[in-house]
């Protein structure tokens, strides 16, 4: 790789030239399993209710298991992890506790602290943060608190019904590490420091454990482990042998501790204890919870074998001391596994420092560099392997009961062709424990800044023929594969492709190639299916925004008819765009696709003319307010326009590109062609920003706006009492907090009003919202698009920013400062806070909380403080990529 020659670019390069395999062991546990469409067989489709956490102690997994700082290897044949109890819980602690989307006055939402605070690429080095409470945790009134506050009022949090607990430090701060000495050779460090004043207990419990493929009828062998053989003083552990992965050593260091119990049962279900039947064992999957919470030693095989092994240690730790507890899982028999322990930690650590010490940049501070890192350990620890067969899911397994007739008609059922079996990157593992499309193409751009290979490979993977449909669709999330998100994917390769060929010094056309293929099924999908008239005004549904309209815009419209969307149509323009510039960088070296190139210039044409006529001839640009806009066709041919000053308005700034000189002297073809159209189409060519003028550099600009258009529309963008907050943009305009948007269909109103933070509408579960708050992917491509603005206009556009200061700035320099707008969210100000935390002071001044970095959902539209799922590091860790570009500019 160019200009990096780190012991880790030297594990990444050995894995992409398939000389060694470091990635197959990693963090590829989900927070969460339980409460998955994929563990539902309901007939109705209750997946929360189904599979509910009361039970995933005692009730196995049909397709991938959970665990708290869960490791595994790609295929999760074998897990490790780690279990906990403080001696008055009524749970032992070995998952993540939330609520479900039916318990949460504003949806799901977990209900822990935990951080993720480092890794490598390949996993050679992570760690993570858990905050382990020394009190009861309180399961029930969280759920009844939660439950009974209504959309209105704020989430009960655990901080809330703990708040003194963790003021005076009674908790403690239990850190997961892992190391690799080797591919195969993995070590775990488990850290508890008692944060309080007085001396506690602390039980851990380092576990290994199969995941459960034998109970479904298709004849696989039962694999356990059993204890090692012969006496040892100071090592305890056990052995198995997997028939794929051959032999394996589970190894616990007890030098200090000679009393710990090793503790064995198997991973199956406790029927009895969740249906009355009789289980076919007495050692069953609840059978720690029922040993070290109870003293229940009898529901732990006295044998010492099963399929799910751990080491029970216990201790009283004096405060601020710390407690370690020390294992190794390795393919090779050891006489001595902790001999040279914690110098390979001590190694891999300083090769983690090294590796990002080449790769962020070096005019960036202290505070952004933490950021970053953290940004980027949150993308590295979201993976997890993702099992999900719709066939077998909608047909049940031999050993299964049959699923209900009514499920072979219900959700996914068109999607019979799916299987998945990989590991992907996932937005949250508690919150969304699931790839989403659009979530995806944002997390690669920033991990292609440390592992290019990766990002490729993942935007590759969703347009196989196991994950798209034959018709052309990528599968959105397993809730409804056939939701419509927003077309991005095209974008992301387009960006990852150039970030590697930076970063590397080689431009990987084969990749661009292979999803260039792809992505015209996918193009092709989206112009037959979401142009209902074939105007080249798309529509698409929610389109990932969930709440922003004034109806559920993935449901039939109250008044009848069809909704035209900017945001859809302008998301097309973006999609034409992209695949241009994907063409004319093959066109290069493969002169073929000169032609294709043509097919998308000619395309956005179109698009450009449809969305850019007045809204009286059926385009969505209203020219009296400077504004796109919806419009709602009736089945009696009227018209009109849904006046929301929203983001679905700003979306049309993502169409632009700009056409080099260069580029356009390479390809003779290309350009007479276009130079033909521009000649003899004046009538579609005369919205288009400028393709006769050449601007700065000599190029050409490709945009939905025109230089009138986009002047007027940042003047509402940029303005503080309209989309600009001092955070980034929102989401709508805060005008409509005192003016919201209103409409009246079959005597019910509909309101659309500007709230900065949680929703207070049920749409899309209530679990997230776009009426208001800031939102960083699509700020991010809004500080994108500024720059390539900036490209063709250079210094001859200067708008007012802030809208009606005296401030005087390039685009260039507008994009600058949003960018530093979203980053100041993370970063300390000049009272030591961040903005992220809200008003929390235990987070914001406590020397144990404040430099953790949680990278929400979406984020306050006023004050920058993070709502949401609270590890939605896929892209919101976009601010990696800011913070890179800024070379620590305030």
């Amino acid at each position: 790789m160019k200009r990096r020659q780190t012991a880790e670019h030297g594990r990444l390069m050995a894995s992409e030239n398939r000389e060694a395999d470091w990635k197959n062991w990693g963090p590829y546990l989900s927070e969460r399993a339980w409460g998955t469409v994929r563990e539902d067989y309901s007939a109705d489709g209750t997946a929360w209710e189904f599979f509910p956490h009361d039970h995933a102690r005692s009730r196995t997994y049909r397709w991938n298991e959970d665990g708290l700082g869960g490791f595994s290897n790609r295929h999760q044949n074998i897990c490790l992890g780690v279990a906990l109890w403080n001696g008055v819980d009524p749970i032992l602690k070995e998952r993540l506790f939330g609520l479900t989307g039916n318990q949460g006055n504003h949806g799901e939402d977990v209900k822990e602290y935990y951080y993720y605070l480092d890794s490598t690429p390949t996993h050679s080095y992570a760690k993570m943060l858990y905050k382990y409470p020394q009190v009861e945790y309180p399961y029930a009134r969280l759920e009844q608190e939660n439950r009974e506050r209504g959309r209105l009022a704020p989430e009960f949090e655990l901080v809330d019904a703990l708040g003194e607990v963790f003021k005076q430090g009674r908790y403690f701060d239990v850190f997961i590490e892992y190391a690799k000495d080797d591919q195969e050779d993995i070590l775990c460090r488990i850290s508890a420091v008692n944060r309080g004043p007085d001396a506690a207990p602390i039980h851990i419990l380092p576990q290994t454990w199969y995941r459960n493929d034998w109970s479904w009828g298709y004849d696989r062998k039962r694999s356990q482990f059993a204890v090692l053989d012969g006496p040892r003083e100071q090592v305890v552990g056990a052995s198995t042998r997997h028939r794929h992965l051959g032999n394996r050593w589970w190894y616990v260091d007890v030098a200090d501790r000679p009393g710990t119990q090793l503790l064995f049962t198997e991973n199956d279900t406790n029927k009895e204890r969740l249906w009355g039947i009789p289980n076919e064992t007495p050692y069953v999957k609840d059978g720690f919870h029922e040993a070290v919470v109870y003293g229940r030693m009898d529901k732990v095989n006295p044998a010492q074998v099963g399929s799910k092994a751990a080491a029970h240690f216990q201790a009283m730790v004096q405060p601020g001391e710390t407690f370690t507890v020390r294992v190794r899982f390795t393919n090779q028999a050891m006489d001595d596994p902790f001999g040279e322990f914690d110098a390979i930690f001590a190694r891999r650590i300083g090769e983690a420092d090294e590796f990002y010490a080449a790769v962020q940049n070096p005019a960036i501070d202290e505070d952004r560099r933490l950021v970053q890192r953290q940004a980027f350990a949150g993308l590295l620890w979201t993976k997890q392997l993702f099992h999900y067969s719709i066939d077998l899911w909608l047909n049940g397994d031999p050993a299964g009961p049959p699923p209900p007739e009514q499920r072979k008609y219900g959700r996914n059922a068109e999607w019979s062709h799916l299987y998945n079996f990989d590991v992907l990157s996932v937005p949250d593992k508690w919150e969304y424990p699931w790839y989403a499309a659009w979530d995806l193409a944002f997390h690669m751009p920033p991990m292609a800044m440390i592992d290019p290979e990766w990002a490729k490979r993942q935007l590759i993977l969703l347009l196989r023929e196991w994950y798209m449909h034959p018709n052309g669709q990528i599968p959105a999330y397993e809730w409804a594969f056939s939701d419509v998100n927003p077309p991005v994917h095209a974008w992301a390769a387009w960006r990852v492709y150039k970030i590697a060929r930076n970063a590397t010094g080689v431009a990987d056309t084969d990749f661009l190639e292979k999803v260039f293929q792809k992505l015209l099924l996918n193009f092709t999908w989206w112009v037959n299916r979401k142009d209902n008239e074939g105007r080249n005004v798309f529509q698409g549904g929610f389109l990932g925004l969930d709440n922003i309209g004034v109806f559920d815009r993935n449901a039939p419209l109250p008044t009848g008819g069809h909704l035209e969307q900017a945001d859809g149509t302008a998301w097309m323009g973006m999609f034409c765009l992209n695949m241009l510039a994907m063409a004319l960088e093959l066109a290069r070296t493969r002169p073929a696709y000169e032609d294709v190139a043509t097919k998308f210039f000619e395309h956005f044409i179109y698009i450009a003319n449809a969305i850019n006529s007045s809204m009286d001839e059926g385009g969505l640009w209203s020219e009296g307010d400077g504004f796109y806009y919806d419009s709602i066709h009736l089945p009696s041919g009227e018209e009109y326009p849904l006046k929301i000053r929203s983001f679905v308005g700003l979306i049309p700034l993502y169409a632009v590109e700009t056409l080099e000189p260069e580029l356009l002297n390479m390809l003779p073809r290309f350009r007479q062609r276009m130079e033909w159209f521009i000649k003899y189409r004046p009538n579609l060519v005369s919205r288009i920003a400028s393709l006769t003028t050449p601007g700065q550099g000599g190029r050409l600009l490709l945009s939905l706006l025109n230089r009138e258009q986009l002047t007027r529309v940042l003047q509402r963008m940029l303005d503080p009492q309209q989309f600009l907050s001092d955070y980034g943009l929102r989401s709508v305009s805060k005008e409509h907090e005192h003016n919201p948007y209103m409409l009246s269909v079959n005597g019910q109103t509909h309101v659309v009003r500007y709230e900065p933070a949680e929703s207070s509408s049920g749409l899309f579960g209530g679990n997230s919202n776009w009426r208001g708050p800031i939102w960083f992917p699509v700020n991010y491509l809004i500080v994108e698009s500024l720059q390539k603005y900036h490209h063709y206009y250079g210094s001859t556009l200067q708008v007012d920013m802030p809208a009606g200061s005296d401030r005087r700035a390039t685009l260039d320099e507008v994009a600058a400062d949003l960018s530093r707008r979203l980053t100041s969210i993370f970063l300390r100000d000049k009272q030591g806070w961040r903005a992220f935390n809200g008003g929390v002071e235990l987070f914001q001044q406590d020397s144990h909380w404040r430099d953790y970095i949680l990278f929400y959902e979406y984020f306050n539209g006023d004050n920058g403080a993070g709502i949401g799922a609270s590890h939605q590091t896929g892209w919101t860790a976009l601010v990696a990529k800011l913070i890179q570009q800024s070379g620590g500019r305030d």
